[in-house]
């Protein structure tokens, strides 16, 4: 691999922005510096115009996870593929235990299955759904081991994932204690399993009854009692996907009284609102994701806690299911809920349009500063689950994942367009400013423009530290 310049490109991470060379060699940032001389042999980029930035980190997304006879429509070479056009070069997927079997067996599982196809650089979170004293000590060798820090439970889905308070509890105090963190899904599953039988029993089957019967209040409620059990462990806690002003706001107040909480909100909480829901088409089952979309008032106060660090990351909780039956020979999508909404599988596709989208909505329109934008998007992630400084910033030694982002250019998204397996995009025929020119994957060209320079196989497994909490 020859090494590259980057010469006077915008240089932004979630400190600094100014204007510099970037030396990229031996997979790494060699060198930053004005004017740097180099010898014939360095392929030199011209980045003037372009902001440099560091590849994004996308912590939360679901490659081939498989819930009951469904399965997510983005394998691990379709998914890091579209999330590399989408300038972001590494992310964290997931690995479920089943019922029968232990963290390290679903570990094992779910790397077998990406270390062929992965275009960009992966690490994992272990979902944990029963806990007993072997899943402990499981745990703890995953931690110590195989450079998996982080854990994911659920307060939702009863029956399936969803694991009891005394679960959750125990996981926290050993997970804390080591210096991990533990992820939250936070709802109250058997108030919202009442009421999803409730409206269906009424004859209730359409797609907008998903959001009727997820109410905010129970994601206030689950969050709430998620970090007391926190408080209880004292151990640092990560809430997923928040939506509502009803969970923020113990978010924030824990953050006030120096309870060490974090949580992200991904894009499509910020772009879309609950008006989506106003009809009995079934088109609605695009936006059928979990949390549902909310209020107009709720996405105020999302963007409110970003601007003031009540948020620390926006992830996209990338879990595709097609819209059509069979596309690509996918079956059990979203069309498996046609008569029934509680069938439907829950997600949304968004790997590829995280960055450009929060650039045009944030960026473009105030709400966020450019280092503010780096921070969201690859730095705060690589710090909370132990990436940084490898990952998540442009600095002499740090990884060379870099972005040449053209702030000038406009696009209009479409699904035909777009690299992931999803047969759809939230986004359809919406014009967005900027732009995604080139992704380095520690140093190689994997993305020229339109032109797909990458392969699968090439990612690597990162093994993360422990919590960088701040």
């Amino acid at each position: 691999m020859s090494a590259t310049l980057i010469r006077n490109g915008r240089i932004i991470t979630a400190t600094d922005d100014y204007v510099a060379d970037v030396l990229l060699d031996h997979g790494v940032v060699e060198a930053i510096g004005r004017q740097l001389t180099v010898g014939d042999d360095v392929k030199i980029v011209d980045a003037a115009g372009l902001y440099v930035l560091p590849g994004g980190v996308d912590t939360h997304v679901h490659m081939e996870n498989r819930i009951g006879p469904t399965i997510t429509c983005d394998t691990f070479a379709s998914g890091t593929k579209a999330a590399a056009f989408g300038g972001t070069t590494t992310v964290v997927d997931f690995a479920l235990q089943t019922a029968t079997d232990s963290p390290l067996g679903a570990l094992a599982r779910a790397q077998a299955s990406a270390e062929p196809q992965v275009n960009i650089d992966y690490s994992l979170h272990v979902i944990v759904t029963r806990v007993d004293s072997q899943v402990l000590a499981d745990v703890r060798h995953a931690m110590r081991h195989e450079g998996v820090t982080s854990f994911k439970m659920f307060m939702a889905y009863p029956g399936v994932m969803m694991a009891d308070d005394a679960a959750i509890f125990r996981m926290l105090r050993q997970v804390g204690a080591d210096g991990g963190m533990l992820a939250l899904h936070a709802e109250n599953g058997t108030v919202i399993d009442f009421l999803i039988k409730e409206a269906l029993a009424a004859g209730h089957t359409s797609p907008r009854y998903h959001a009727l019967t997820r109410p905010a209040v129970m994601e206030g409620e689950a969050t709430h009692r998620g970090i007391r059990l926190a408080e209880l462990a004292e151990a640092s806690i990560y809430f997923v996907h928040v939506s509502s002003n009803q969970a923020l706001k113990h978010i924030v107040t824990a953050r006030d009284e120096g309870i060490p909480v974090f949580a992200e909100t991904c894009p499509h909480y910020l772009l879309f609102d609950d008006s989506v829901y106003s009809s009995d088409e079934f088109e609605i089952a695009k936006y059928v994701m979990t949390p549902p979309l909310r209020t107009p008032e709720d996405q105020k106060h999302l963007w409110r806690a970003l601007r003031y660090d009540d948020l620390q990351v926006i992830a996209t909780d990338h879990c595709p299911f097609c819209m059509k039956e069979g596309h690509l020979g996918y079956l059990l999508q979203k069309q498996r809920g046609k008569e029934d909404f509680s069938l439907i599988p829950n997600g949304a596709p968004g790997i590829e349009t995280r960055l450009v989208s929060l650039f045009d909505i944030g960026v473009m329109q105030g709400k966020l500063s450019l280092n503010r934008f780096v921070q969201l998007t690859a730095t705060t992630p690589a710090k909370l689950f132990g990436l940084f400084p490898k990952k998540g910033t442009i600095a002499v030694g740090s990884d060379a994942d870099v972005v040449l982002f053209d702030p000038e250019a406009s696009q209009v998204i479409r699904a035909e367009s777009l690299h992931s397996n999803c047969d759809y995009t939230l986004l359809e025929g919406r014009s967005l400013r900027g732009r995604v020119e080139k992704v380095y994957l520690r140093g190689n060209l994997i993305v020229d423009g339109p032109q797909w320079l990458g392969r699968e196989g090439m990612g690597r497994f990162v093994p993360r530290g422990t919590v960088r909490a701040f």
